[in-house]
């Protein structure tokens, strides 16, 4: 996976234009009905173009129309299949063998074979190298450097060679698209100016008719879908900004479904008979990210690349505490870079696991060098500089916000430890910009607080730690030779225990390098109406694909 977060990369979360709001809520047009039998969720994320080939920021809305080969959902329950119905891996660990579903159809009724998901990989395979590489969208080239040969052996059989073992065959999550649709588009155009307009033609159980930028995406059934038409009449996304709208959608009647709500807001929903409040683990980790580099874009002052001075903050850090107080517990505590829901590869690292203590903050800043010589209650750093940090901190699109309750308690730790911060809160927009590689404007922060979601694969789990990654999931600059060799074994593994181990020794790695200091793992509390549809599964919709919307049947 490419390494721009879509954080969250996936999940019912999307923006919504200020002067819009009222309109929305307000439209008859959106208006709630259980008579229309058609679903309206909120969403707060914030989806530009309907391109995957030229955008990280729209998997809501267009998860809901294209379909993955494989991907996470279908490896985790057996009734979210994407394009592929099964597959396998030979015994060489390299020859993957996928059945697509028989006589399926895109939505416009042309068939959907094997052939448009071996069309999809190799318009992207083929663009490598190239000066206009497809490698800025949801749809990238990353992985596809290890890939030997993908075919089409028939109709509903395709097959993946890979140049050494390696798992993404399964794990990527590029949308196939249909051949008839992008065979003419060059990739100049792929990854820029072609806009992909509504309606979108899919293999997914959702066709988008409509998409308004900041306001709403509109959806009808898709006719051809392969377990058969949904029941619903339609889905509208309405896109906010925060979360107090949606809860007041939901309680009005005028919303069906609502994710990335409030602890607050959830109690207050709980109490309704018609609607039912769910939480979900999820792959979303939040955490401190000091600015590791030197020279241009470095931090204020060098202690920032001192793993010592790293560390001892790192005993500063009440992960508890946010979860109680400011997820009001509504997550667990951030410990590695594995977070639990990633059962395969979390291990609670008890051996090596810092616990919160300021007085041993301050003895091992005081063993490092960074003391109080002026008694002034601010320590200095080895330059004989007294500490003033600048921490930035903000939500990246499609993640769970951190309540800015975190930041202050993070920023009061430290200032008890003589290391004083000030804060400045930026939006999606600018944070990106800040946390840039500095040849692209980035840099000349010391320390950031945000979140990242990505999925539970290996590599993924790694990202934020690989230098191919520097300047976008990898927030920190943070660079290590055996870090990298780690990942570049994970990279060609497809045995889970020998994952694990490969997986477990760069957690531990890093973790003693301290470059990220895990705050959270933040939990997805929505909240769903049983009044108009039914059949939402256990509540929560997937981060991963287009359920429950397949399968919702009117009350």
């Amino acid at each position: 996976m490419n390494e721009l977060e879509i954080s969250r990369r996936a999940i019912v979360k999307a923006m919504l234009v200020g002067s819009a709001a009222p309109w929305i809520m307000s439209s008859r047009a959106f208006a709630s009905s259980c008579d229309d039998h058609i679903v309206r969720v909120a969403s707060m994320s914030a989806p530009d173009s309907m391109n995957p080939f030229a955008t990280w920021s729209s998997f809501v809305p267009i998860v809901y129309t294209y379909d993955f080969l494989v991907g996470v959902d279908a490896q985790r329950h057996s009734d979210r299949k994407g394009l592929a119905k099964s597959w396998s891996v030979a015994e060489d660990s390299l020859t993957w063998t996928f059945k697509i579903w028989p006589g399926m159809k895109w939505s416009d009724g042309e068939p959907a074979t094997a052939r448009d998901a071996a069309f999809t990989y190799n318009y992207l395979r083929d663009s490598i190298g190239k000066p206009d590489e497809l490698n800025v969208g949801w749809n990238n080239t990353s992985g596809l450097e290890n890939v030997e040969s993908i075919t089409a052996l028939d109709d509903e059989t395709l097959q993946i060679v890979t140049k050494k073992p390696n798992r993404w065959p399964i794990d990527n999550t590029t949308m196939i698209v249909p051949e008839h649709i992008w065979k003419g588009i060059s990739y100049t155009n792929a990854r820029s100016s072609f806009p992909n307009d509504p309606p979108l033609v899919g293999t997914g159980p959702m066709v988008l008719e409509e998409f308004q930028q900041g306001q709403f995406a509109r959806f009808t059934p898709n006719p051809y879908f392969r377990t058969g038409q949904p029941k619903i009449a339609g889905l509208i996304i309405q896109f906010f900004t925060t979360a107090d709208p949606i809860a007041q959608g939901l309680k009005s009647g005028n919303l069906d479904y609502g994710a990335g709500l409030t602890a607050a807001q959830a109690a207050d929903l709980s109490k309704d008979p018609n609607i039912e409040v769910t939480e979900a683990s999820v792959e979303q980790r939040n955490y401190l990210a000091f600015n590791t580099l030197s020279g241009k874009g470095a931090g204020s002052t060098k202690a920032l690349q001192d793993p010592a001075f790293r560390d001892a903050i790192g005993y500063a850090i009440d992960q508890k505490a946010i979860v109680d107080r400011a997820l009001r517990g509504h997550g667990d505590p951030g410990i590695g870079l594995v977070m639990p829901v990633a059962t395969d590869h979390y291990s609670d690292l008890s051996d090596i696991r810092r616990h919160f203590n300021l007085a041993e903050a301050g003895r091992r800043l005081d063993a490092a060098g960074y003391r109080d010589t002026n008694g002034d209650g601010i320590r200095e750093d080895k330059e004989g500089k007294s500490f003033q940090l600048e921490l930035i901190a903000g939500t990246t699109s499609g993640t769970i916000e951190l309540p800015i309750a975190a930041v202050q308690l993070i920023a009061g730790w430290l200032g008890q430890i003589g290391v004083p911060v000030s804060v400045t809160q930026l939006d999606s927009g600018a944070l990106g910009a800040r946390f840039a590689t500095p040849e692209s404007g980035g840099g000349g922060w010391d320390l950031l607080v945000t979140g990242g979601w990505l999925s539970a694969s290996p590599t993924d789990l790694l990202i934020i730690g690989s230098s191919k990654s520097v300047g976008g999931s990898n927030r920190s600059y943070w660079t290590n030779k055996e870090f990298d060799k780690l990942v570049a074994e994970v990279e060609v593994t497809v045995d889970v225990a020998k994952s694990k181990e490969l997986v477990d020794r760069a957690v531990r790695l890093i973790y003693t390098e301290a470059p990220y200091i895990m705050l959270c793992y933040p939990s997805m509390v929505d909240a769903h109406r049983k009044d108009c549809f039914q059949d939402w599964g256990l509540g929560t919709a997937s981060s991963w694909s287009y359920f429950p919307y397949d399968r919702l049947r009117p009350v």
